[in-house]
Formats: structure tokens, C-alpha cells, sequence
């Protein structure tokens, strides 16, 4: 069996490692595709987020591209109507349950739902969903970073940085639905948890809301 493959991506034709995730095999070759909870070194992609959408020839559906494995002669499109609907729905819902006031965000100009809404034309605001109002207190317990969960988009990127990179197993979800949340045990002050040290998360966090201190000074 061959190392590597061939595929079509947008009309380009690239070589990847047999077994590569569709996603990652775009954007090593810099095609862009949006994305938010996919973690390279996971096993099984939560595809969470719904945002990586595209269309690849002979299924009659669009894929998550962080779940499908590429296949030798695949041929994938990036942005077709379907994609762009489905991307921009998913985009939207996540708005319509974050905080939107970018200029006060320590992430402000270095934030993916930034890069996402430039590169695929949606603007930055609640649009067609109703709003959803939640008040959260912020955390600062720790002595170098800060927890606000009104910027928390759910990717996962903060846990799983949490249970394999730090191995504390401090944070997690709880809840399910609207009501779900990145928490420590019992919801206790990320000081007085395993956690008051792990800047893994302010690291790793796409949106700002796990942040450094200083970077919000």
C-alpha cells in the first residue's frame, strides 16, 4: 500500500499521507477550512462544531472533513452552496451564545471566529437566532490567567489540553444542551482545583476565553 495518496482539493491536485484526515490534509497545503474543536493528535474527531463542511464527489451529502480519512482520486470542494449554508447556520447558532464585544476580548484580532467570519464573508454579529442571555462570573482565581465563559465556544480544545497535555484531569463538561459548560469539579474557583497553573489552557483557547492576565492589561 502506498504512503501517500492523491486527491483534488479545489481543483488542485496535492499528495498526503494515506490516512490523514481530510482537514488537516487542506490546511498543511494552505487551503483553508473553518474549524474550531478539531484536534490533530484525537483518534476520533468530536466534529462538534460544524463548521468543517465539504463536498466530495460521489456523496450525496456534505462531510465533516475532520472525521473522513483521504482516499486515493478523491475530489473535494471547499465552498458550494450547500457547504456555505450549512457553515454559515453553524456559524450563526455559535454567535448567538457568545459575547460579542470584540474590542474588550484579550483575543480581539487573534480570535478564529475572527479568521472564520473574514475568510467566509459572515459578519460578526447576531444575526437570524435569537440571542441567548446567560450571565456567567468571571474567574480569576489563578494567578496568571482568567476564565470567561460568556467568550467559551465548547471546542474542547481547553480538556483536551487539560487531561493529555497537563494529565490533571481538572475541567470537563457538564450539562448538555443550551446548559452545557466548561467547569472544574463541583464548578469550584479554577484556583482552588488542579488547574491554578495551567496556562495550557489560555495556550490552546481560539476565542479568549481562557487568557492570560497581561494580555488583557
Amino acid at each position: 500500500m502506498s504512503e501517500y495518496v492523491n486527491i483534488t482539493i479545489d481543483d488542485r491536485q496535492i499528495k498526503v499521507r494515506a490516512g490523514e484526515k481530510l482537514l488537516w490534509a487542506a490546511l498543511d497545503n494552505d487551503i483553508y477550512i473553518p474549524h474550531l474543536c478539531a484536534i490533530r493528535e484525537k483518534e476520533r474527531p468530536n466534529a462538534g462544531c460544524r463548521l468543517c463542511f465539504v463536498e466530495i464527489e460521489g456523496d450525496t451529502r456534505p462531510a465533516t472533513s475532520c472525521t473522513r480519512t483521504v482516499e486515493d482520486g478523491m475530489v473535494v470542494r471547499t465552498r458550494t452552496p450547500r457547504v456555505d449554508r450549512l457553515v454559515k447556520t453553524a456559524f450563526e447558532l455559535i454567535l448567538s451564545d457568545h459575547n460579542l464585544k470584540c474590542r474588550e476580548c484579550p483575543a480581539n484580532r487573534n480570535c478564529a471566529l475572527q479568521t472564520i467570519a473574514k475568510k467566509r464573508g459572515i459578519k460578526l454579529r447576531q444575526g437570524r437566532f435569537k440571542t441567548i442571555v446567560r450571565e456567567f462570573e468571571l474567574d480569576e482565581s489563578p494567578d496568571d490567567f482568567a476564565f470567561d465563559r460568556s467568550r467559551c465556544v465548547l471546542c474542547g480544545q481547553c480538556v483536551w489540553a487539560d487531561r493529555e497535555v497537563a494529565k490533571t484531569g481538572a475541567i470537563g463538561f457538564a450539562n448538555r444542551g443550551l446548559n452545557r459548560v466548561v467547569t472544574t469539579f463541583r464548578d469550584r474557583p479554577l484556583a482552588e482545583s488542579n488547574c491554578a497553573k495551567c496556562t495550557f489552557y489560555a495556550d490552546v483557547c481560539p476565542v479568549g476565553a481562557f487568557y492570560y492576565k497581561k494580555a488583557a492589561e
